[in-house]
């Protein structure tokens, strides 16, 4: 790979979702966006529901979709292990209004502590999801 790329992946539990060399990939991290490019130094991230930036050939050649997971960076490879993983284009407002309703609905329906965690996880996936598809 030449010195001036970096290989991403993306890996969803459903398949593997990218895997090229390119100039850039900016990652929403649980600590706040960043970037990765050639040559970064070696870290591991959380990363939180938002969008992937796909930086390549001087342009945003493609954003995904995330709902969270983890990244790791190397010098030559950025690999992002994503709960789920759509692309910008596959995103409708309609999709991310339906997770809004049944976040919203998990959360008045919960009983417990764990069920009221789990169903406000899925209200901020749904609120970075709406926020994606405006």
């Amino acid at each position: 790979m030449a010195d001036n790329k970096i290989l991403f992946e993306l890996v969803s539990p459903a398949k593997l979702v990218v895997s090229s060399p390119v100039d850039m990939v900016v990652v929403p991290g649980s600590e706040g966006d960043f970037g990765a490019l050639p040559q970064h130094a070696p870290m591991i991230a959380t990363v939180r529901p938002g969008v992937i930036d796909v930086h390549d050939g001087g342009k945003v050649a493609k954003r995904i979709f995330v709902a969270g997971g983890f990244a790791e960076v190397t010098e030559t490879r950025v690999t992002v292990l994503a709960e789920e993983a759509i692309p910008l284009a596959d995103l409708t407002r309609e999709m991310a209004e339906a997770r809004r309703q049944a976040a919203e609905t998990a959360l008045s329906d919960a009983s417990g502590e764990a069920a009221r965690l789990a169903a406000e996880a899925l209200l901020r996936i749904a609120t970075a999801m709406e926020a994606a598809a405006s």
